[in-house]
Order: C-alpha cells, then structure tokens, then sequence
C-alpha cells in the first residue's frame, strides 16, 4: 500500500496560497495499491507521462479515498491550494470542483489558463522555483484578505491539533461573528465542502496519520469522536473499509484512475 506524502518544501513565497506540497516520479509502479486518502483541499498538478503528454490540472475535493494501481513513467508537481486559494486561481468557487478533475485550458477564467500556458512545459522535479515566481503576481490582488482570513480562521478552528480536539460548527461560528449559514457559504466558495463535511474528512485523515501512535479509544477521543464506534463508522464511510481493515492491508478493490473531465 502506497500514500503519497509531501516530499518538497513549500517555497516561503508560496506559502500564502500553497498549503502542501508534493512531487512524485515513478520510473516503475509503485508496489501495492495506490491510496488517495479523502482530501478537502483544491490541488492544482502538472503531470507529465511516459509518451510526452502534459497536463495541467485542477482536481477538486475528494470527499472519499480512492484506490489505484500505481503507474510507471510519471511525474508530477501538486499544489493542495490553501483555503480561499482556489477561486482567485481557477475562477471558480471550490464546491463546483468537488470530485473532478479538469484541465485548466477549459476553466473560463483567463488566470488559470495563463498559469498553465507559464508552467506547462516545466519539468514537473524543478518546476517549483518558476512557479514561485509566477504564482504570487497572478493572485495577490486577486484575493479578498478579510474573507480569507475568516475562512482560514474556521477551518483551523475545525481541524484536528495535537493540543486540542477540533471544535463544533456552532461553536465556531459564534465565535467568528457569523451565521452558520455564512460559514457554510464562506466554505462552499473557499474550500468546496460544507465545514462539517471537512472536519469529517480532517478527522478521518488525522486516524490515517496517527494509527499506532496509541490506542483505537484514545485515537478517538483525540480527534473529536463521540466514541470508538463513532471513529470506526465515519472511517468506514469513507475509507470503504473499517479501521483495522486499512491498516492490515485488506482494502477495497482497485479502479481505474478518474478521467480528465471538462466543466
């Protein structure tokens, strides 16, 4: 079983926009089954195949994992955009990217397709510094600093700290000053799911992380679960499988790599 983990270092340039970043090449398949863990970011990827095709692309939240054969002859740079990051880039609110993958050649805002015209021929294991450079100047008088300073705000309130347990919708609200249909609106257009959908998918993530650092109850507990039982069922919707399941290697079957859509 393989997940992929950040392997390069967020340019300090970046980091108002970028949250994560990840490159990966793979000369052979890497072994196992390739895991993609539900994931409420945006990410924006360059992805260069075998044959010469390249892409660049917006893949929308993924609000379940997904299970893949490894490919050879890949490589690929991904941006998970920070929260807020996504409209001012592709011109769409986040909640219309939710489960699909889309080049931003076909995306209506001239940005995006300016960002892909910079970057596309960039060889995606040293295309980082270019993209430091060109990112910043396209979203810095994009972006609206007050709402995204709120929305950041929610969604730290709402993950999972290794000094707390994340808090309730209705708590975070009240204390932002807002309705908790604004924070729904403020989520829908920053970040693509609803805040309780993305503190289910934070939850679930942080169990992926820390499984054998301490035992199912208290993982539980530490992330914000009623109880073990109510860890095990929210894993299951969206893993596919329960807990010890996952992590002894019995997981879902295989399926074919999303394909590229158009809006």
């Amino acid at each position: 079983m393989t997940i992929a983990e950040p392997l390069a270092t967020t340019p300090d340039a970046l980091r108002p926009w970028v949250a994560e970043v990840r490159t990966m090449a793979f000369a052979d398949p890497p072994e196992g089954t390739f895991v993609q863990l539900p994931d409420a970011g945006t990410r924006v990827v360059l992805r260069v195949t075998g044959d010469g095709r390249r892409d660049v692309l917006a893949v929308g939240p993924r609000v379940r994992a997904a299970y893949h054969v490894g490919k050879a002859h890949i490589a690929c740079v991904e941006l998970r955009l920070a929260p807020g990051a996504a409209r001012p880039l592709l011109g769409v609110p986040a909640a219309g990217l939710v489960g699909r993958v889309v080049p931003l050649d076909a995306l209506p805002d001239g940005v995006a397709r300016r960002f892909a015209r910079e970057v596309r021929w960039l060889d995606p294991r040293a295309a980082l510094p270019r993209i430091a450079e060109v990112l910043p100047g396209l979203l810095s008088e994009r972006t609206d600093p007050a709402r995204t300073e709120l929305l950041r705000a929610g969604v730290d309130a709402l993950s999972v700290r290794l000094d707390r347990t994340p808090a309730q919708v209705r708590d975070v609200a009240r204390e932002l000053a807002v309705s908790e249909r604004q924070l729904r609106n403020l989520f829908a257009d920053g970040v693509g799911v609803s805040p309780k959908h993305y503190a289910r998918i934070d939850r679930v993530r942080t169990v992926a992380a820390r499984a054998g650092s301490t035992g199912w109850s208290e993982l539980a507990a530490a992330t914000g679960y009623f109880d073990q039982s109510h860890m095990t069922t929210d894993f299951r919707a969206l893993m596919g499988v329960p807990p010890r399941s996952f992590f002894t290697g019995r997981l879902p079957a295989t399926t074919p790599c999303q394909a590229i859509r158009q809006p």
